[in-house]
């Protein structure tokens, strides 16, 4: 039903141009259009963010019934990984894609323990799916009060000065 697929170079424009799709759409549906947590103009993750997020990691396209759907970028470290990117496509939400992209995920990688990841605190969608879906905990919340101690730049409470959810899944 899904495939991961690693991520081709001919098809880096359009990942980064569907990521940031799908990102806006979270924000969007929560905030309509009042919302403020741009990290660039209109955007509410940055180009930057998400060449660096596959610079530094491995990424894939989620293909779901010969179709691109989605993506995500993993950061594997013996038995720890971060899942540092994930995406499906707003017009297929709610299909089982991302959970079985997740397990898909779970398969490529037996070796990792604990899978850790985040996402804002107005992603409803995300912490549903993350909690409920693929058995990750909530493990720390991140604040201008409890700033991520990894995030040397501030780039989380800037960009998410609202806060940011952290989990954790132990295989």
């Amino acid at each position: 039903m899904v495939k991961l697929i690693p991520l081709q170079d001919d098809d880096k424009e359009q990942f980064i141009l569907d990521n940031q799709e799908a990102f806006n759409y979270g924000a969007l549906e929560e905030f309509g259009l009042r919302d403020n947590h741009f990290e660039e103009d209109g955007q509410i993750i940055s180009r930057d963010t998400i060449e660096k997020s596959i610079a530094s990691g491995t990424a894939y396209r989620i293909f779901y019934e010969n179709e691109k759907v989605g993506g995500l970028v993993v950061k594997v470290y013996g038995e720890k990984g971060d899942l540092d990117l994930f995406f499906v496509s707003p017009k297929n939400h709610s299909k089982g894609i991302g959970y079985s992209a997740w397990c898909e995920v779970e398969k490529i990688y037996p070796e990792v323990k604990i899978w850790e990841t985040v996402t804002p605190y107005f992603e409803k969608r995300n912490i549903h799916f993350y909690v409920n879906r693929c058995g990750f905990h909530i493990v720390e919340f991140f604040n201008s009060h409890h700033p991520d101690p990894n995030d040397k730049k501030n780039n989380l409470e800037k960009d998410f000065h609202d806060g940011m959810f952290r989990f954790e899944k132990k295989i």
